[in-house]
This record gives structure tokens, sequence and C-alpha cells, in this order.
């Protein structure tokens, strides 16, 4: 056994060294060896298919080269404690209770367990929500935000320093249909016909918004005056930082799309292109010569209604985000921005920018079930549901892990039925019980007069469940390391939900406070072990760790 080994990153390239060596000593053909988690746990914690590989090189069967690789193992330096063969060839390895003591030890040390460094001294920007201040926000905006903030948290988590970033436009199409919407509204609450937008805003808050104009300004206002958007823009962004307020999400800069038409940027990076020849005028609109650059199509940048399309400012945008010195830039889009993005990587490229460092990641939208059906909405009809009537339905930290549960790429079916269920089916109350169940026991070991703070023997943990609770406490270094790779949070919530439901059988089979101390002690800090994990976890998600339930 080695000591200094704390994780089985360590571990594991010594063990396929020690199998790469065994098969050299046995003149076996080199193979890339790969160690996997057996399909039956109770076979070991790993498992490797190499002498499967090597049959047909040989001659011999799987299970005489398993044996015989098993035979000649030096795992000396390893904390393996068992190695099994079985059919028709797998050579499997069982980690030493010893390590997962360590690792116990290590927890309670550091109740920042899992923490990395690998970003410390990096800067990263991640730009999420996005959305422009013509209405609340919806449930799809509602998703971007929770897996904007999350990625976030991960990323801080590792030690960088983020900027969340809110980027919109206060000045285009969108808007001026804003603006036209609410100066109707106001004219007929005068008596007064004004013609409403074809494709106006219909909600209720566009007659709210028009009512405070009224209320503030009077009755003479003129249709040219400006107010009427300006009014809507002001109350409609404080309202959406309020819904992200009730969500936990706080950002350090907004960014308006006009900024980049005022400073000359757009004009900029137009000339430039222009200069490569990348830009051309055809049918009174203006194109990207993206066919030159290996695209199957060129794109419209400014159509013949003069309106630019989402790239051009986009484009300019991550040149100014490129330019801040970012190590890491992240976007977080719907799936609508699919065929969008890869052209401003594109024209970003052919300006000479380096885009390796910008991540683009894609959602996918959100659906209601209210009793097994879908709830139809429409943004422009004012036919949806708000984030703000989901977080009072079914409270703010249930709406995160929701968002969450499901990878990004995978369209989600938001079940409010069992969202707004107060009982172990809902996966929120089941991880939030458990960390609650814990609090409960530690406070009542302590009215008992045990400390948390007393020593305790870790190998009195050797009933089953213990070992495999203390097997997934271990996991949590490798699921936060491998979600910054990834970025993708459901990684997290499936891990925790794994977690509460290996506590939740260790609590069934394992009395915690006995008339044994010493056992009653090592149980506690089992327990106060899996509160830590819990709570960082869910953290990360930006949901709460309640005590009490």
């Amino acid at each position: 056994m080695h000591p200094q080994l704390n994780t089985l990153m360590m571990i594991l390239p010594q063990l396929i060294q020690s199998l790469t060596d065994s098969l050299s000593a046995l003149g076996l053909p080199k193979r890339d060896i790969k160690l996997s988690h057996p399909n039956n746990p109770d076979f070991g914690d790993f498992a490797t298919n190499v002498a499967l590989t090597l049959t047909k090189d040989t001659g011999i069967t799987p299970i005489q080269i398993a044996n015989n690789i098993k035979d000649h193992l030096d795992v000396s330096v390893t904390l393996i404690e068992e190695i099994t063969v079985t059919p028709p060839g797998f050579i499997n390895f069982k980690i030493a209770p010893t390590y997962y003591y360590q690792i116990l030890s290590e927890i309670l040390t550091n109740n920042q367990f899992g923490r990395g460094l690998s970003g410390k001294g990096k800067k990263a920007n991640v730009e999420f929500v996005s959305a422009n201040p013509t209405g609340p926000l919806t449930v799809g905006h509602g998703r971007n935000a929770v897996l904007g903030d999350t990625v976030s948290n991960i990323l801080e988590w590792h030690g960088y320093d983020v900027t969340r970033e809110y980027y919109f436009n206060d000045a285009g199409r969108q808007m001026r249909i804003l603006g036209e919407s609410v100066k109707a509204r106001y004219f007929e609450i005068l008596g007064t016909h004004f013609e409403f937008p074809e494709d106006g805003y219909q909600g209720t808050y566009i007659k709210d918004i028009a009512q405070t104009i009224l209320e503030d300004n009077g009755r003479d206002l003129s249709t040219e005056d400006p107010i009427f958007k300006e009014q809507a823009e002001k109350t409609i962004f404080a309202d959406i930082k309020i819904s992200l307020n009730n969500l936990g999400i706080h950002f350090d800069q907004f960014t308006n799309e006009k900024t980049f038409y005022e400073n000359g940027d757009i004009d900029r990076f137009l000339e430039e292109l222009k200069s490569k020849d990348l830009i051309y005028e055809k049918d009174g609109a203006t194109w990207f010569k993206a066919s030159a650059l290996g695209k199957d199509q060129d794109r419209v940048y400014i159509k013949s209604s003069s309106e630019p399309t989402y790239r051009v400012p986009d484009t300019a945008y991550h040149r100014n985000k490129i330019a801040r010195g970012f190590d890491l830039i992240i976007d977080i889009f719907g799936s609508d921005h699919t065929d969008a993005y890869p052209d401003v990587l594109l024209a970003l490229n052919a300006l000479g920018e380096n885009t390796d460092n910008i991540r683009v990641l894609i959602y996918q939208f959100v659906t209601l079930l209210r009793g097994g059906e879908k709830i139809k909405m429409s943004t422009r009809k004012a036919n949806f549901v708000t984030m703000d009537d989901l977080v009072d339905e079914v409270g703010a930290d249930v709406v995160r892990y929701f968002f969450i549960m499901r990878g990004m790429n995978t369209h989600l079916n938001f079940d409010l039925d069992l969202a707004a269920d107060q009982s172990e089916k809902n996966p929120v109350y089941y991880l939030q019980y458990a960390h609650a169940r814990i609090c409960n026991i530690i406070k009542h070991g302590e009215s008992m007069g045990i400390s948390t703070d007393c020593e305790f023997n870790s190998t009195l943990l050797n009933n089953p469940t213990e070992i495999k609770l203390l097997k997934k406490l271990e996991e949590f270094q490798t699921i936060t390391e491998s979600m910054l790779q990834s970025l993708e949070p459901q990684t997290i919530a499936t891990y925790l939900h794994e977690t509460a439901n290996r506590f939740h059988k260790f609590y069934a089979e394992c009395r915690v406070i006995t008339d044994d101390s010493d056992l009653t002690n090592a149980r506690i800090a089992l327990a106060r072990a899996t509160r830590i994990i819990l709570s960082n976890g869910l953290g990360l998600l930006g949901i709460s760790s309640p005590e009490k339930m």
C-alpha cells in the first residue's frame, strides 16, 4: 500500500502500467488497456477486457490469458485488495477499503473536497439569458438562466474568475414593436383609436405599462413621444432582474448590442471583411461570402430592409469579448442559434481571431406538463407561463433542479405535478430530505453527548451499504473534474441523487446511534461526510441544503 495515494486518478495509471508490464513479461502483443466499471458491482470496482482482445492473435482462450495476466500482475504499490477473473475473460479489481477510509478522513478534514485549481489565475466569461426586454422571462429563458449560472458555479469551483454577462438589444425591431404595442394600449385607455401592431405584444403587462405611463405623464402624450418604448424597456428590465434574483442569479455585466453600432466596431469589422473580399452586395442586401470559407452557401448580413441579421452585431460583440482577454468564453444559446453561431466563429477566424477558447452550449427548449397534458405557449400572444409563475408554484430549488436534471441537448418535459409533489417521488425533496435527515442525526447525537469532533475508527465501517456509500462519496472529485470538461450540469444532479439513494439505504440497514460508542462515532463520521458532499453538490447547482424539513 502507498499512503500518499489519495485519489483513484493516481491508482489507476499504476494499475494500467502493471497490466502493460504483465503483457510484456508474458510475451503478449501490446494493447491500449482501458479500465471500466463492471456491469455487476459485485465483481469489483474496475475491470479490463484486454484478455478478450488477445485471443485472435494468440490462439489462447480469454480465460487462460486472463488468469496468466492475473498471476503476473504486480500490484504491490496500489490499493488493490482482490483480483478475480470472470467469464468470458474479464479481469476484475477490487479497491481495498483502506483507500475509502482515507477518503472519508480527507472529506472531513477538507469540507471543500473535490474543489479544483485548474482554473486558478484564469478568467472566464459566461454569456447567458440575453433576452431582449420585451416581456417577462419565460420558462425557456429560465432553463438558459439556470444552465448558465450552474456552468459559472462549476468554473468558479475550479478556480476561474467568472464574469456572468447578459447581452441584449434595446434598439432593434422587437423593441420598436414593443413601443408601438404600449402606445396602442395607452391610446386605447384614452378611448382614442390607434392601430395595434399586427405582430404586437399582447400581454396584460403591456396594458399595465401603458396605465403607468398615463398615471405618471398624463393624457397629452403625442404618438411620437419616445416614452412608450423607454418606459417599457425600463419596466420590463427591472422585472427581469427581479425574476433572476428570485432564482438566485446575478450578473456582473450587462452589454447592449447598440454599443457596437455607436462605437464603430460593426463598421470596422465590415470594412475589414470587405478588404478581404468577403462582403458583397446583391439584391439590395449585404452578403457574407461564407462559401469562400468552406460553407455551403453565403449568408445575409444586412437585409434589403437595412436591418442587420444576428450575425453582424454578434461578431462584433465576440470580438470585443476576445479583446477583453478571457481565457475561456462560453455562450449558452437556444437551439434556434444552431445555424447562426458557426457563421460568427467563421467570420472571427476570417478576421484573424483565435476562437479556440470559445465554447458554445446549445440547449433544447422546455415543455410544461400538467396532468400529463402539454401546456400550449406563445410568447407573442402572451400565452405562456412566466418564470415568476413557475417559481411561485414550485419554488426556486425545484425549478433549478428540474432545469438541470436532463442533458441540455435533450428536450425537457417539466412535469408540474411532480415538481409540486412533497414526497420522495420529487427528486429535489429526496435530495434535501437526505441532507436534513443527516443534520437531524448529528443533532440527536450531540444531544446525547456525542461530539462530531471525536476520533473514530473507520475500519468499523465494513457493512456493504457503508462501503458502497463511501465509494459514492469518493466519486465526487472525479464528477466535478469531468463536469469542468463536459460542462454538463446534469452529471452532478444524477450523482447527487445516487448519493442520496446510497445514504438512505445505509440508514435503513445500519443504525447510526448504537450502544457501541466506537461504531456510533464511525457512522456519524460517515453521515457527516455525506452531508458535506451533498451540501457542496447542491451548492454547485444553486440549490439550498435545508437542515430541517
